[in-house]
């Protein structure tokens, strides 16, 4: 797997990364990209608006969805991926093998680079959210499309790791959206007068 990662890096992940830098790259997103990823990190921001939706009955069971596909990524993403894959990230191959350093926007990162915690988190958790809910899901969609997006702008993830970390986030969303609607959930209380 890491052969052909790293096989992917110099034919097609990293001119993708480089035309970004050359063709996107401005100072407005060099401001607004680190504040964009912030909401992904450790999926903090995400399990804060699962554990939201798990306070109120209605949204009880989108919480929970979103909670399970969360719990999914942390395990195969942290324990079990990145380590076993162990890809360097991009800034760092381009440093070493190429000897071009790259300014990084924002505090450097772990070592592994597959696949980008960050994507994964967010969409497990919006996916998740627009499963069970349209309004809020949309929103949380675009913000997702966004922190994958802010993680390719600051040189710290491959295409190739974005590109399966969306792949896995929207997996783990359904698996938990599925496996929530399996579980009996407690009902909230009535009101005094209903029946």
């Amino acid at each position: 797997m890491l052969a052909l990662l790293n096989s992917l890096a110099f034919s097609f992940d990293l001119p993708i990364l480089d035309w970004i830098q050359a063709n996107i790259a401005n100072d407005f997103l060099d401001f607004l990209m680190p504040i964009i990823t912030v909401f992904g990190n450790g999926g903090i921001f995400w399990m804060a608006c699962a554990a939201a939706l798990l306070i109120h009955p209605k949204t009880r069971r989108i919480g929970l969805a979103m909670g399970i596909a969360l719990a999914l990524g942390l395990i195969v993403c942290n324990f079990l991926l990145k380590p076993l894959i162990n890809r360097p990230r991009p800034f760092k191959v381009m440093a070493e093998q190429m000897g071009v350093i790259i300014p990084l926007l924002i505090k450097e990162p772990g070592p592994h680079s597959f696949p980008s915690g960050h994507t994964i988190a967010s969409f497990e958790a919006s996916v998740a959210l627009l499963l069970g809910n349209k309004k809020l899901g949309i929103p949380a969609f675009i913000l997702a499309i966004l922190i994958a997006f802010s993680r390719l702008y600051l040189y710290v993830h491959y295409p190739t790791d974005v590109f399966a970390s969306v792949i896995l986030g929207t997996l783990f969303a359904f698996i938990g959206h599925f496996v929530s609607k399996k579980i009996k959930l407690p009902e909230g209380k009535k009101g005094k007068y209903q029946v």
